[in-house]
């Protein structure tokens, strides 16, 4: 750990930039105790790791920092000095008796209370929510920082992300969604935005690579995101989904692949109005090409031009898919505001645009024409290829 007090109570804090010679002055003449148990602890001042505070062996301290990586100590020493420079009141290591949590670093800014958590290494799910919740709870606005080397790109405009990674995505105050990372050994912070899921781990998404001295911490908080959608590559990468997906199904997707087969439709001649990209898909764990299915059997299938289509009869369905875990929704603690069936009402939205739906009132839809299902693969490509060419700026102003 960086903190530590003397046997007077005065504080010392390594995240600053002492000097070698300092510390083993205070070292000789000083005893130091952890700041949450009381014990003894050792001033380490070797040339290999970052001058750091140790417990003795066989401490019996719950909150002992032993297992710290040197990128953990290091990453959050740096943003903590990041912080300070820019003349924000912060603390490294506080922590707060009333939670009984230390976040890496507590600060202020614009009457709001942080705690920055820079996490290097996975931990359990339940654990990272119960800490966000515990934060929310008791006036903390949490910003959790993921490590960079947890952040991998499969190609240029697509990232594979884990259940783990996906609990960092926060949002702006306009509603753009993000993960932020950072670099302690390149100085780097690195921003995952306009991230668009068609898998469970897949996604399109951009990337803003800044060094530390070139952003500040409103920057960091409130980035700004121009969006360029690939609707090309999204549709050849929905389409590879679906092919590797048809061919080799897992046993949870039998499930819906044997719904589909019975009520007449056919992986691979699903019309081009279903698959469709919208913003907030990633709250949903389930891929779109999978609840759009379902949203066209339990909503569109069986209505005729003329019928009307309520959100309260969308959101029965949904939730009906919910309860048999046929539609699954990703945990984002710190998006708890977020509807997750936002991305259905998306997708409605984008029917409508479609000229496929009609806004008769706020929660009120009229089909203006039903969906056609191709009957085979050279009629299926020639559908594709019109209603790409028809409407890709209305997909790509969705997005």
């Amino acid at each position: 750990m960086l903190t530590a007090r003397t046997k007077t109570g005065k504080k010392l804090c390594l995240g600053l930039n002492y000097k070698k010679e300092t510390l083993m002055s205070y070292r000789s003449k000083e005893e130091f105790v952890c700041p949450i148990c009381g014990e003894s602890v050792v001033l380490k001042l070797g040339d290999q790791r970052i001058f750091h505070f140790a417990h003795k062996r066989g401490s019996t301290c719950r909150d002992s920092f032993e297992n710290e990586s040197y990128e953990h100590l290091e990453g959050k020493r740096q943003l903590f000095q990041w912080l300070i420079r820019q003349g924000i009141p912060a603390e490294i290591e506080y922590y707060d008796s009333e939670i009984q949590q230390r976040p890496d670093i507590m600060f202020k800014h614009n009457g709001n209370k942080y705690a920055l958590e820079y996490q290097c290494s996975t931990i359990p799910g339940m654990d990272f929510n119960k800490r966000t919740k515990t934060y929310l709870e008791n006036g903390y606005t949490p910003l959790w920082i993921i490590s960079s080397c947890h952040i991998h790109q499969k190609k240029k405009d697509i990232i594979s992300l884990s259940t783990f990674q996906y609990l960092f995505l926060r949002s702006t105050s306009s509603g753009n969604l993000y993960i932020p990372a950072y670099c302690p050994e390149k100085h780097l912070f690195q921003l995952v935005e306009s991230i668009t899921s068609f898998s469970i781990k897949n996604a399109f998404a951009k990337y803003s690579f800044i060094p530390q001295h070139n952003i500040e911490l409103d920057g960091l908080l409130e980035p700004y995101q121009k969006n360029q959608f690939n609707l090309s590559s999204w549709k050849a990468e929905t389409e590879k989904f679906i092919f590797n997906w048809g061919l080799h199904p897992q046993p949870s997707q039998k499930v819906f692949l044997h719904e589909i087969y019975s009520r007449g439709l056919n992986l691979f001649l699903l019309p081009p109005e279903i698959g469709l990209p919208v913003a907030h898909a990633l709250l949903l764990q389930t891929p779109p090409i999978i609840w759009q299915t379902y949203f066209y059997l339990d909503v569109l299938a069986n209505k005729n031009p003329g019928d009307f289509i309520t959100f309260q009869e969308v959101t029965i369905h949904f939730n009906k898919r919910k309860r048999k875990c046929e539609i699954l929704i990703r945990t984002l603690p710190q998006l708890q505001q977020l509807n997750p069936i936002l991305p259905l009402i998306e997708y409605v939205q984008t029917l409508e645009h479609l000229g496929i739906l009609t806004r008769k009132q706020d929660s009120v839809y009229q089909l203006q024409r039903r969906i056609v299902i191709p009957r085979s693969n050279s009629e299926s490509e020639e559908v594709k290829l019109r209603f790409y060419q028809k409407n890709s700026n209305i997909l790509l102003k969705n997005n």
